[in-house]
């Protein structure tokens, strides 16, 4: 079949699909490994972002919060409402300016009408109420000050009603008496509603009449009273912003500029009505505007509402506890306040474990997140997989040997066969060779030049038990994660490449206790004082005893044997270590020298000890020491086990 790809440009809408598993695990990798505790390792990504495989930097919660604070401090600098009043005078005084001009070209009553100007009030409400009931005598004057009239009623429409004055032409006294019989049936409706009662108007009468003034074309009542009751929060909350002083001129104006009274009754109304119906819209908040020009109310509003919408979405970014939490942020929304960028990082960050569920990498048990065993293995391949990308080798890990022997496998390769080479016929190579030489039919007679025989190699069974430090030290000196890492590809080498051997996983620390493969990535160091190798020697040897082939234990320590149990069973820990530690451990590498069982010991750290035991291990055992480092650590593990896997038959 032929696949067939359509490509169109790119405009915005397109959901994106970069997000691949495994970068995702690898991200979350070594903060699982340190912490054992995968929800906690997906909160750490959640705030510090992660890095794709092309490089690209996906931001984290404490990214975008960032940019979010910054977004913020740049709408509070905008401008400050307190300066409106301030332009309002200064219009109002250029008004009285040209009307003073022009009674000085008066013959009659021009004393009386300066008195009267003289006489006007000092606040802008007061003078806007007061020049209402004036007859001027300049029309240029007289067409400004209803200019700013008009101006100041479709500002008070759009503070109240997003958006009105585009559908009030003019705020002329029958759009005035259109937006007070607006207010009149919203508030019937909230009450009715509130009362339980059916109501009338009906949602759908009211949009066929007033739906021109709501530009969101709200599709119920509901959203109708969320889109209402977010506009008079955020005009509420300019209110609260304002000192008592500067509420107390701005009612004025409001009661000024908005003459009939019932119409400044119904806003009152309507608020009082939106804080009972949606109480949680942050009718409570206020704002520190800190710009220097004026602010027209309607705008002061418009950035109040952004800022409502910012201040719940720092809410949710900051309780945020999983990455599921991030799928309740409105994208569109951040990408309005934020921009392209961050709503496709939120976005990436919110599909976190939904990729990882997806692909059967992680699911849900009892509340918690836990890795799958396909997600193990996940990780097991990618140490390993980092840890040979670090060897500066061509070639690791030939098993193959130029013997033979019982218990091979068998490859499907063939050569052509060679005097001393077992007579493995691969029969239907051999066949096809005599046939193409001698031709069809029969019988068919076969010379040793036809001879293909099948290629083999001699794979030895080991058995292997790794002793891994848990003591408080591993992690206090940053050893505890790459020693998980190196049994973590240890664990993956064997099981994928040479399943019929044999790993056991042994941590220690007061005490020894088996860890199965699964529960290695949450393995977590013991908070508790003691390095007791001889426990974990015995319980090594225990586990091998019934196992065929070459066996070995390897130790990664990072310092000496502390601890040991007595004769009663009782844990014993002492630090500097004391002779009889030394001595029960030393008893039970004899017992495994005895078992034929070869100890490799790998030091980390080894020049804050006091004295090298180990060294005293490998001259009794017979094993290697290394003295390495974390990041070497892996490398060491990996290419010794390949290289001194010896080859021998199988016990019978």
């Amino acid at each position: 079949m032929t696949a067939r790809y359509d490509y169109s440009e790119w405009d915005g809408t397109q959901e994106f699909t970069d997000l691949d598993v495994d970068d995702l695990l690898a991200g979350l990798t070594d903060d699982l490994l340190a912490g054992g505790d995968l929800d906690d390792a997906l909160r750490r990504m959640l705030r510090s972002g992660m890095r794709t495989a092309n490089g690209e930097q996906i931001p984290g919660l404490r990214d975008l919060l960032e940019q979010l604070r910054r977004r913020r401090a740049e709408l509070l600098a905008e401008g400050d409402p307190d300066g409106r009043m301030a332009e309002i005078s200064s219009r109002l005084d250029e008004i009285e300016a040209d009307e003073r001009a022009a009674i000085d070209e008066l013959v009659e009553d021009a004393t009386e009408r300066r008195m009267a100007l003289d006489l006007q009030p000092g606040d802008p409400a007061g003078r806007i109420q007061s020049l209402q009931h004036y007859d001027f005598v300049s029309s240029e004057a007289r067409q400004q000050f209803e200019d700013l009239v008009e101006e100041l009623r479709r500002e008070m429409a759009d503070t109240f009603f997003e958006g009105a004055s585009d559908a009030l032409s003019s705020m002329s006294p029958e759009q005035m008496a259109r937006m007070r019989d607006a207010y009149d049936a919203l508030n019937q409706m909230l009450e009715q509603r509130e009362r339980g009662e059916e109501l009338d108007p009906s949602f759908e009468q009211f949009m066929e009449q007033f739906g021109d003034m709501f530009p969101g074309n709200p599709s119920t009542l509901d959203e109708l009273l969320e889109q209402l009751a977010e506009r008079m929060a955020a005009a509420q909350a300019v209110w609260n912003s304002l000192s008592p002083e500067q509420q107390a001129q701005l009612r004025g104006l409001m009661e000024a500029v908005l003459e009939d009274m019932d119409l400044r009754w119904q806003v009152e109304r309507l608020a009082q009505n939106l804080q009972r119906a949606v109480p949680g819209a942050g009718w409570e908040r206020s704002y520190n505007f800190e710009g220097e020009g004026p602010m027209s109310l309607s705008r002061a509003t418009d950035l109040a509402s952004q800022l409502g919408q910012l201040d719940n979405m720092e809410e949710m970014l900051q309780s945020a506890s999983s990455p599921a939490a991030l799928s309740e942020i409105d994208l569109d929304q951040v990408r309005s306040h934020m921009g392209e960028d961050a709503a496709r990082a939120l976005d990436r960050l919110a599909k976190l474990t939904k990729s990882l569920a997806d692909a059967g990498l992680i699911e849900q048990h009892g509340g918690r997140t836990e890795l799958t065993p396909r997600g193990a293995r996940r990780l097991g391949q990618k140490a390993l997989n980092d840890l040979f990308g670090q060897i500066n080798k061509d070639r690791i890990g030939d098993h193959s040997t130029v013997s033979t022997g019982s218990g091979h496998d068998r490859e499907e390769t063939t050569k052509a066969y060679e005097y001393g080479d077992p007579l493995n016929l691969h029969l239907s190579t051999t066949v096809h060779n005599a046939v193409r030489r001698g031709g069809s039919g029969v019988p068919v007679r076969l010379s040793p030049e036809d001879f293909e025989v099948i290629e083999t190699e001699a794979l030895a069974r080991s058995a292997t038990v790794l002793l891994v430090d848990l003591s408080m030290s591993m992690p206090m000196r940053d050893n505890f994660v790459p020693a998980k890492k190196m049994a973590m590809a240890l664990q993956t080498l064997i099981s994928s490449k040479f399943p019929r051997d044999f790993l056991g996983i042994v941590g220690f620390s007061e005490v020894a206790r088996e860890i199965r493969p699964d529960e290695l990535p949450t393995a977590m160091w013991d908070y508790v004082y003691g390095t007791n190798l001889q426990h974990a020697l015995a319980l090594a040897r225990r586990m091998l005893a019934h196992q065929h082939g070459t066996k070995q234990i390897i130790v990664v320590t990072d310092g000496e044997p502390t601890a040991h149990i007595d004769d009663y069973g009782e844990v014993l820990f002492n630090y500097p270590p004391v002779p009889e530690t030394l001595r029960r451990t030393m008893a039970e590498v004899i017992r495994c020298t005895r078992a034929n069982i070869v100890i490799n010991c790998f030091a980390l750290d080894l020049q804050r000890t006091h004295y090298p035991f180990v060294e005293q291990i490998a001259r009794v055992n017979g094993g290697r020491t290394f003295y390495t480092t974390p990041d070497a650590l892996g490398g060491y593990v990996l290419v010794d086990f390949l290289k001194h896997r010896r080859v021998m038959r199988p016990a019978g």
